[in-house]
């Protein structure tokens, strides 16, 4: 294949649509090709092969890149594959682009029958001198055509894949928390189907991934989809005066100021900058913002703040250790490298707890989700959607999926919500028409075949039970601390919380192993220089405003610490 070099002034090559055009006869091709360029060549980029496998080879790399191909010039007579057999193989990749044979005097009865087979809209008797009477016009009248169709460019990342699949599920939510802009195909539709041909892949392949230059991603691990889309997924130094573990609010809190305060500082995010509350649908009561804001928008400004001041953002790569090394602390990761630090902030917040009824497991990505998954709140609209959970992170995915589904069910196993949900979230849903609360209901079973279509509840109180027609539940029951990689010698509560400060000093006794002449610092875990905020803190207050002001303490903490 050979590419036509760029006019001088002409907009930017990849912005270009394509005229392709296929000759085996190399002269013939050279002179199409000149011809092309010398009228088309400021507004389009001619590409040319020698062979219809090739130009088949050219079509999958444009298509895969987002671009266009206007039009194609095939030649009727050609080993391997004939102008026609070329065509009709383009016609899957690119069912758009204008379609012209060039055809010899002798061959012309056979290129009008097998025109009305492969739908070719014109055909050109070689030779075509001079062109501005015998080749242009034609020409034109395709490129019009294909312009009244109103085709534009699609550079953005594309992800391939079904619906109901949990690892296309998985990507799309990591890149939408990562604010990552993407087009989402279903691969049982049409284009989908097109877009895994141009990529040779299989629907056993899905999630497939094809990246704004073209490159073709199967089933991508996190970190290596963060690689392909310019995510940062490694420190750039190997010693640190503070790194911090988890972006959610305290995270990034602690980020803000570290960094603004001189502290050579670095984030590790296992997935996106926000945590739970940067999946939060609307948040009211954050100081500031009288007309609430998304969770998104929040944690998006924390982190370009945090990002502006000088602290570095790793994500998709999970800490799984952390060492005492001397005065040093090290955080391993779950590659097996690590980096070292003067001082450690565990902001790793928590998880749902994973709901106890029968099919669950099976259906998770497929109907099942927990926490808010706003990238299928399109695919809600018009059916029953439910939430289960009873505190704000619940009441505001009531809120937001009833904007979208028919109906929502707030399943609550509690007497009330008054006991775990802030009065104005519960005002809001009362005044929602489509929002049904059951309180002391409970899920049993959730049930369907590739994807959920059924969940049956249970009444507490009376022991009956309900099948519902559902296709989406989402969970929000309870929290687990995500601690379960740190040394045991890091003190938690019953529960997994991390024990801090005051917390770690019994009947006057320091925690086991300290070694320093002084008590733990308020916010300091049983590992001098460890510090912790936010919700996996033990005792900690549930609230992204206590968790952002843990982290601006934390700083302060890791200062005096620093000092010693």
């Amino acid at each position: 294949m050979t590419n036509g070099p760029p006019e001088s002034g002409s907009p930017d090559r990849s912005a270009r649509p394509v005229l392709l055009t296929v000759d085996d006869d190399p002269s013939v091709s050279r002179a199409v090709a000149r011809d092309l360029r010398r009228r088309y060549g400021n507004d389009y980029r001619i590409l040319r092969a020698d062979s219809g496998p090739a130009a088949l080879d050219a079509i999958r790399e444009v298509v895969l890149r987002g671009e266009q191909v206007a039009v194609i010039l095939a030649d009727y007579r050609m080993p391997q594959m004939s102008g026609i057999d070329f065509l009709e193989a383009a016609m899957d990749l690119v069912p758009f682009a204008r379609r012209a044979l060039l055809t010899a005097y002798a061959d012309t009865d056979a290129a009008i029958a097998a025109i009305n087979v492969v739908d070719v809209d014109h055909y050109l008797l070689k030779p075509w001198e001079p062109p501005e009477e015998k080749l242009y016009p034609v020409i034109d009248e395709l490129l019009a055509a294909w312009q009244r169709d109103g085709h534009t460019a699609e550079r953005k990342l594309k992800i391939l894949g079904h619906p109901w699949s949990a690892p296309s599920y998985e990507v799309r939510d990591f890149l939408a928390r990562n604010l990552v802009s993407y087009r989402w195909y279903n691969v049982a539709e049409p284009d989908g189907k097109r877009l895994m041909a141009a990529a040779g892949a299989t629907p056993d392949d899905i999630p497939v991934v094809i990246t704004s230059a073209g490159d073709t991603l199967i089933r991508p691990g996190l970190a290596e989809l963060a690689d392909a889309v310019g995510l940062s997924t490694a420190p750039t130094e190997e010693f640190y005066d503070l790194v911090i573990v988890g972006g959610g609010p305290a995270g990034l809190g602690a980020a803000v100021y570290g960094a603004s305060e001189g502290l050579n500082t670095v984030i590790i995010e296992r997935a996106a900058a926000g945590g739970q509350a940067g999946q939060s649908s609307r948040i009211e009561n954050y100081l500031g913002f009288p007309d609430g804001v998304s969770g998104g928008q929040l944690t998006e400004r924390a982190r370009r703040q945090a990002v502006r001041l000088g602290a570095e953002l790793i994500t998709a790569r999970t800490a799984v250790g952390l060492e005492v090394q001397g005065p040093a602390r090290r955080v391993v990761f779950d590659d097996g490298s690590s980096v070292l630090t003067r001082a450690v902030l565990l902001a790793t917040g928590v998880s749902y707890r994973q709901l106890a009824a029968d099919g669950v497991d099976e259906l998770v990505g497929r109907g099942v989700y927990y926490g808010s998954a706003s990238t299928q709140a399109t695919a809600c609209a018009g059916d029953h959607v439910i939430i289960v959970g009873g505190a704000n992170s619940a009441g505001q995915a009531a809120v937001f999926f009833s904007a979208h589904a028919a109906r929502v069910t707030l399943a609550v196993r509690g007497e009330s919500l008054e006991r775990s949900m802030s009065s104005y979230l519960i005002e809001q849903i009362a005044a929602i028409d489509t929002i049904d609360v059951r309180t002391r209901t409970q899920v049993e079973r959730c049930s369907g075949t590739d994807h959920l279509e059924c969940v049956t509840l249970v009444d507490l109180d009376q022991g009956t039970r309900q099948q519902v027609d559902a296709g989406h539940l989402f969970v929000f029951i309870g929290a687990a601390p995500l601690t379960g990689w740190l040394p045991d010698v890091l003190e938690t509560d019953e529960a997994g919380f991390v024990r801090t400060g005051p917390d770690l000093v019994v009947d006057g006794q320091r925690p086991a192993g300290w070694d320093l002449d002084r008590e733990p610092y308020l916010l300091e875990s049983s590992i001098p220089g460890v510090f912790v905020a936010g919700d996996v803190r033990s005792q900690s207050v549930k609230r992204v405003a206590s968790a952002v002001g843990e982290g601006a303490l934390a700083v302060t903490l890791v200062h005096r610490y620093l000092a010693e």
